[in-house]
């Protein structure tokens, strides 16, 4: 089946955290789609044709129409296929707060990953340290919710659980341990690990611990 063909096509990699939110946000709504792997090394020219300004994945085509940025993508979705399990909640004010947490989850969590990953010694627990604090200040936030929003699995926990195998990478490289050192965390990402939507999307801990060690030694 083309591009042209399918209704709905993503262009991203088996392997990225954002690619991930998309193919989990298609999943809840039982929305089929086309996936093309794209060679980062080697940017395809359907990648640049549809994505010109920042050239990254994901990208998700609707009826020939581009969406870009995964969490704008993961609203389109919400907002396009009104049938089936909500993605943002309903009230104004709570889809405001889903998307400030979204918002400071993007801001902090990779960003801050990068800052201990690339430094040694004091720099480098200086780092783990802070990066720590990026994840009590979303355990605070999670407080005793089995999900962000309540009792159900929505924005939040997609923009989140899509970090949650490089998570796992990370303290093996920073030596600290999410079941350990944000209990709660853990609790949550158990439980959201039992989504088939979520388990299918995720990428194999060790095979991201083997990158990441490639990539920064």
């Amino acid at each position: 089946m083309s591009s042209t063909e399918s209704e709905v096509v993503v262009i991203g990699s088996w392997a990225s955290m954002y690619t991930s939110r998309v193919r989990i946000a298609l999943a809840e709504k039982s929305i089929g789609y086309e996936f093309i792997e794209e060679d980062l090394s080697n940017r395809s020219p359907l990648l640049l044709k549809h994505n010109p300004i920042y050239k990254k994945i994901p990208v998700m085509i609707h009826k020939g129409k581009p969406i870009c940025e995964s969490l704008i993508i993961v609203q389109y979705i919400h907002e396009t296929w009104k049938e089936g399990y909500p993605l943002l909640p309903s009230d104004p004010y709570l889809k405001s707060q889903a998307a400030f947490w979204a918002d400071y989850i993007d801001k902090h969590i990779y960003s801050g990953a990068k800052k201990f990953l690339l430094a040694k010694g004091e720099e480098k627990q200086k780092g783990v340290e802070e990066f720590l604090g990026y994840l009590k200040v979303l355990e605070s936030e999670l407080g005793e919710k089995p999900y962000f929003n309540g009792e159900s699995f929505g924005f939040v926990d997609m923009a989140l659980i899509c970090f949650y195998s490089h998570i796992i990478a990370f303290g093996k490289i920073g030596n600290f341990s999410v079941e350990k050192d944000t209990p709660k965390l853990f609790a949550w990402a158990t439980q959201c690990m039992k989504r088939e939507s979520v388990s299918k999307a995720l990428a194999d801990p060790n095979k991201v611990y083997e990158s990441l060690i490639a990539h920064t030694s």
